[in-house]
């Protein structure tokens, strides 16, 4: 998981919601703005054969987890190296 992490475009990413932020397209996920205003990650779903429309809500809560999780994967991580140092120092009675 955390190679995985490290490999992928260095955060933070945004989700641009055309039902909430009204782009005037497809929602995206921006990548690096500071870095390349352009460097977007479009993504589609599709039920049953069908594209879903950009204003979906069930497309924007997957494209709000995916921009969300780069961000937060990180932080897991080090949460669970956190706790996982904590319990080895209890363990050992301090």
């Amino acid at each position: 998981m955390e190679r995985r992490a490290a490999a992928a475009a260095p955060g933070p990413w945004t989700a641009w919601l055309e039902g909430r932020h009204g782009v005037g397209g497809d929602s995206f996920i921006q990548v690096r703005p500071e870095a390349e205003p352009d460097d977007e990650i479009h993504v589609s779903r599709f039920v049953e054969g069908a594209r879903l429309p950009g204003q979906d809500p069930r497309l924007d809560a997957d494209i709000d987890f995916i921009a969300a999780a780069r961000q937060d994967v990180p932080r897991l991580i080090a949460e669970v190296r956190r706790l996982r140092a904590a319990a080895a120092d209890r363990s050992r009675g301090w």
